[in-house]
């Protein structure tokens, strides 16, 4: 018999008392309603607390408001904003203070740009243990949450880039893939599933996982507040710019990539998704900004893959393998990159087409027979020339005809395919393209009875308009 058995046995057979009240109600299975639990070890009935990360997106959006806001993140985000605007109106920027804070901002960066998303997002390099060391260290300060926290978003947002498992997908809004993901609570059902386990058995990064508080707040705060303080007196200077002012464009840099890198700028390699290369993106986010090349070719160590593309994370990463700190740089084939571009200007050449008209299309035209087209050139005194199984109508143009009326005259009712590409003369592609908007039927025989005969006349004939 199970505890739970046992229990319900015990109440039945326990005989009535002053204290049978006490009792314990009679046991309930979890699954009859969702909001009722039973307790095996107290015999209790009570009510299920859901925690509001594993809510359905339905039972998120019914909460009020203020329960809806993910309070953390939210906080971590505009604290940084407010103390800076407050703060820079009463403290002055000193030069020191100034070079610490870019300093910071590119060392910073650099942990989220060339480790967190680089390194261990894509494994795009590999690196000596001190650089992985260091760029964990410098990516906690960034307040952007652990590598193995950041990096699991990453690889979703990449699987399920512009789909509803997309954690900040532009498609819901640009401030949506800027700021609304992480001030509001998402479902957890929603985030799309991604491997990690690389990233588990990483020793370093377990490492930060586990204390990354502390390495955070030694790196963001402490270590550039005892630089500024010890180095020129400078503490209020140095927690304003140097700490929450560089955390401030730090992080907004990072969440450019999320939303104005999936909303501006030129697709030069892919055409299917949402991500656009801009130099003004790249320019605020430590060369991040030729993101459509990223999407592509996620693994490439390069996201600006010109020379003279602004990537400072790139040349960092190559500066590191020629001091043997980094190796097993990824590089995509040249000739890869080249047909990617190729097939964006051949889609975008097939868009420009559709908005020309290229006259009617032959499946479209009805069918003729060589007897229904003599009998409509004669009967209705219509110039009708065939060319390559098309029954072209040339009775508006017959003035307009370069080699003059009579030519077309003597081709009426006739197949003047093999006169018309070269036999007489080669035409143009502008007398080609012309001619389509000509057409008038298709013709259910090939060709006409003996027109290699009238190819002959035809020559004279052309000759003799000439010479007339």
């Amino acid at each position: 018999m199970t505890a739970l058995e046992e229990t319900n046995a015990a109440a039945a057979d326990a005989p009535p008392s002053s204290t049978s009240s006490l009792a314990p109600p009679p046991a309930r299975s979890p699954t009859s309603d969702s909001t009722i639990e039973y307790d095996v070890a107290r015999g209790l009935t009570f009510e299920r607390t859901r925690s509001s990360k594993w809510m359905s997106e339905k039972e998120l959006n019914d909460l009020p408001l203020l329960q809806r806001i993910n309070w953390l993140s939210t906080t971590i985000i505009f604290t940084p904003l407010l103390c800076t605007l407050i703060g820079a109106y009463w403290v002055p920027l000193r030069f020191p203070t100034l070079v610490l804070a870019i300093v910071t901002y590119f060392c910073f960066g650099m942990g989220i740009t060339g480790g967190y998303h680089r390194l261990w997002s894509h494994r795009s390099y590999e690196a000596h243990w001190a650089v992985q060391l260091a760029l964990a260290c410098f990516g906690a300060a960034a307040f952007e949450g652990s590598a193995r926290y950041w990096c699991r978003l990453h690889r979703a947002h990449h699987r399920y880039v512009d789909s509803d498992r997309d954690p900040y997908a532009v498609e819901k809004g640009f401030w949506h893939a800027h700021l609304w993901w992480m001030v509001f609570k998402l479902p957890r059902r929603r985030q799309g599933r991604v491997d990690i386990s690389d990233l588990n058995e990483n020793r370093i990064l377990r490492f930060q996982h586990r204390y990354y508080l502390q390495i955070a707040l030694l790196f963001s705060f402490v270590i550039p507040l005892a630089i500024a303080t010890l180095g020129w007196g400078d503490f209020w200077g140095g927690l304003v710019y140097a700490c929450l002012g560089r955390m401030l464009f730090v992080q907004q840099s990072t969440f450019c990539v999320n939303s104005l890198a999936h909303w501006w700028g030129e697709q030069t390699f892919s055409r299917g998704h949402t991500s656009y290369d801009s130099v003004i993106t790249a320019l605020v986010s430590l060369g991040e900004g030729y993101h459509n090349f990223h999407h592509e070719f996620p693994h490439d160590y390069r996201n600006g893959v010109r020379w003279y593309h602004y990537d400072p994370t790139k040349w960092c990463i190559r500066l590191c393998s020629w001091l043997g700190l980094t190796w097993h740089l990824v590089r995509f084939p040249r000739n890869e990159l080249l047909k990617a571009r190729l097939q964006v200007k051949q889609q975008k050449l097939d868009d420009a087409k559709k908005q020309v008209d290229w006259g009617k299309p032959r499946e479209s035209l009805p069918e003729m027979s060589w007897k229904e087209v003599g009998a409509a050139a004669q009967g209705n005194q219509r110039i009708l020339i065939v060319i390559d199984g098309i029954v072209h109508d040339c009775t508006r143009f017959q003035l307009q005809h370069p080699g003059g009326q009579r030519i077309l005259e003597f081709w009426n009712g006739r197949d003047a395919t093999q006169a018309f590409n070269g036999e007489v003369y080669n035409h143009t592609k502008a007398a080609r393209n012309l001619l389509s908007h000509l057409r008038m039927a298709r013709l259910r025989e090939m060709y006409e009875p003996g027109c290699d005969d009238v190819v002959k006349e035809g020559k004279e004939a052309a000759t003799d308009a000439r010479s007339a």
